[in-house]
């Protein structure tokens, strides 16, 4: 059990929230009035002559030499790119259905994607899978989305709008040497269109037993000296799922949210974009928790967790010659979050230089500096605390990487390293060395060693989390007993070694394939240490405090292989399979008293996943597509293996009208996914879902 795990439900309604929420259910319901009015308003505009283009047109060496730039933080083909890279187009989600980032991540071989209840996810890349997975470090348009305060992700308020993303690349592996400490095991990188690129409107309207919505309004335009942009608004309301436990399970899940992006060219060598969200969310949840210490009284709960927040980004570029470019970025991103039980504000400010220049024919170097500082107020209550009661922390960084080129289009060394400050642990170096080899246009082999490390978060470090109360007996002289989880202020780095090689080929224009293959070495893990009982005043009334200290007791290892490939089995119908192999050995220093996570972390992440994706193009402008994905099972939480079949047929009925039919686990009613003991919440069954969307572009 971990503060930051628990957090989740420990805090108080903050005000920003609590106006919103009075107008929530409400603007759910406007927006999908609204949508529902503007496509009819709209089904009498004529039809226009774009159209997206159809992946299954192209050659699978095309879709082999996508750009990405989340590997080295410039414009790299996937076939030159020495790093586990997978990418999810935009013609990827359309296809897909899907109806959030985290069933998008499904498709991407070696990512744990874990559905807690109907609002909350449990994402990681090779293992240490949690509702706060730790080591992944996630990002929408340069703006990280990892929350300092309790070392993680919470994916039910990052909601991108779909028909936005330009494209997802997830990086499996390290990624510290350019994006800083937290990129232990991977990183995702959720890239949205250019204004540019979604001009006119489009009107999005949906529904299924599993809810309402997404419902959505998005338009774009120029406006002179202003340049391109796009304005959005977005609304759903997700039904609640069955507990685990039996009953139901109280999550259901509502969000409004809304949001700009402006892409302006100042001069022919500067152009500046902003972007803009604010957002309220409102979800229901069963915890477990403390409720009384006079008397001893603990309850599952119900509960709704209310969440709102802004963000804003400016990012300038600029083109200072053929063979050298700058980018500025700036933004601030504003969070609150609470339930009876807790309540946390945190405000976040960021600012980011980075200089790309090519030096001479053989020498390609990105390096940058940054500057980030967060400040956050944790309300102190019965289950949660913090010491100091708010806190600002600072986090210097700078990093340099340089692609040398030994051979002209064969082989390519790039190393690289950053150097970071942060306050709970002072000075963090991070290396990188890759190499490519590329024999020919068909095959490409890579390799690579890193570093990387997972810092204290203030969760680690200063809030201390009481679970529960118990009933005092005679050997406790009839004091009430208090279970405890407190922060290590002397908490190291958790740090990772990562060795990985690759292999990619496109043999043919039907058919290609990825494989990955890697070990990592541990140190400093996290773990649990039991301290002496002892008496204590503060919360009253006395009472026997059973502490637990963080503290960085385990070690080990993990290794897998993850494989995808492509095969055109005809001209319009694609294949796509994949499979990751993932084991882990970890182990508990002499020095350390933790017998519980080391069995839970092991065997909290699936040791087998498969999937196969179906994509194809029939006649009448008909799309269908399935995939399968199979999970083994997890023996530390009682899951059992399972197999998920999504499927959906999509019709474009003329050029901007498209309608899908869609189900998703269609295999059985129910099933769980995801019981760690870390989950703030009580786990749900995902059920079979139907439902269908229309969406009008104008």
């Amino acid at each position: 059990m971990q503060v930051h795990h628990f957090a989740r439900f420990v805090f108080q309604k903050p005000p920003g929230c609590r106006r919103l929420a009075m107008v929530s259910q409400r603007a759910v319901r406007r927006v999908r009035v609204f949508a529902g009015i503007a496509l009819l308003a709209c089904l009498g505009i004529p039809d226009l002559p774009a159209q997206a283009p159809d992946l299954t047109q192209k050659s699978l060496e095309d879709l082999m030499n996508i750009d990405v730039t989340s590997v080295s933080k410039k414009e790299q083909k996937t076939s030159e790119t020495a790093a586990a890279v997978f990418v999810i187009s935009a013609e990827d989600i359309r296809r897909s259905g899907a109806l959030n980032i985290p069933d998008l991540l499904r498709m991407v071989p070696g990512l744990d994607v874990a559905q807690i209840d109907a609002g909350k996810w449990a994402i990681s890349a090779r293992g240490f899978n949690a509702q706060y997975s730790n080591k992944l470090l996630v990002l929408i348009d340069g703006r990280t989305v990892y929350n300092p305060e309790f070392a993680g992700v919470e994916w039910d308020s990052q909601n991108v709008p779909l028909d936005s993303i330009e494209r997802i690349e997830v990086v499996r592996g390290p990624g510290a040497a350019v994006w800083g400490s937290n990129a232990v095991n991977g990183v995702i990188n959720i890239i949205t269109k250019s204004a540019n690129d979604t001009q006119g409107g489009s009107v999005t309207a949906g529904g299924g037993n599993a809810g309402q919505g997404p419902d959505s309004f998005r338009y774009g335009g120029k406006a002179r000296a202003l340049g391109a942009y796009r304005v959005f608004a977005e609304g759903f309301h997700i039904n609640s799922l069955p507990a685990l436990s039996g009953g139901n399970g109280q999550d259901d899940w509502r969000l409004v949210h809304g949001g700009y992006r402006i892409d302006t060219t100042l001069t022919a060598r500067d152009s500046l974009t902003t972007e803009g969200e604010v957002y309220q969310g409102d979800a229901g949840e069963l915890a477990y928790t403390i409720v009384s210490l006079q008397p001893p009284e603990n309850a599952i709960l119900t509960l709704r967790d209310r969440y709102c927040g802004w963000n804003q980004l400016a990012r300038w570029n600029r083109t200072i010659s053929p063979h050298s470019e700058t980018s500025l970025q700036v933004y601030f991103d504003r969070w609150t979050r609470s339930d009876l039980t807790y309540n946390v504000d945190l405000n976040v400010f960021d600012i980011d230089f980075q200089h790309h220049i090519a030096w001479g024919a053989r020498q390609d170097i990105v390096w940058g500096l940054g500057y980030r500082v967060s400040s956050d107020d944790v309300s102190p209550t019965l289950r949660l605390s913090a010491t100091p009661q708010d806190s600002i922390t600072q986090l210097f960084s700078s990093f340099a990487q340089d692609e040398i080129t030994i051979r002209p289009q064969s082989l390519h060394l790039t190393v690289g390293a950053r150097l970071e400050h942060n306050v709970y642990s002072g000075f963090n170096l991070e290396p990188s060395a890759r190499l490519v080899w590329t024999p020919n246009s068909k095959n490409m082999l890579w390799s690579a060693v890193s570093g990387a490390d997972r810092t204290p978060a203030r969760s680690d470090t200063d809030i201390r989390l009481n679970p529960s109360a118990l009933p005092g007996g005679a050997q406790t002289g009839y004091l009430p007993v208090l279970v405890s989880y407190l922060g290590n202020p002397k908490i190291k780095n958790e740090q990772l070694t990562a060795y990985e090689a690759g292999y990619r080929n496109a043999w043919t224009s039907r058919s290609s394939v990825d494989l990955t293959a890697f070990y990592n070495r541990y140190r400093d893990l996290e773990s649990y240490e039991p301290q002496a009982m002892s008496i204590e005043t503060n919360p009253a009334p006395t009472h026997l405090l059973i502490p637990t200290v963080f503290g960085n007791g385990l070690y080990g290892e993990t290794h897998g292989i993850e494989v995808f490939a492509n095969w055109k089995a005809a001209s319009h119908w694609t294949l796509s399979p994949g499979y990751a192999l993932y084991a882990a050995h970890l182990h508990t220093q002499t020095t350390s008293l933790d017998t519980t996570t080391v069995p839970g972390t092991q065997g909290g992440s699936p040791d087998h996943q498969a999937q196969l994706r179906s994509s194809m193009s029939l006649p009448w402008n008909l799309q269908w597509n399935a995939a399968a994905y199979f999970v083994n099972r997890l023996p530390a939480q009682s899951i059992p293996s399972y197999t998920r079949l999504d499927s959906n047929l999509n019709w474009r009925a003329g050029e901007h009208l498209s309608i899908i039919l869609a189900g998703q686990n269609l295999l059985r009613d129910f099933h769980p996914e995801y019981n760690g003991s870390d989950s703030s919440v009580q786990s749900g069954m995902m059920r079979r879902n139907a439902y269908a969307k229309i969406a009008w572009a104008f």
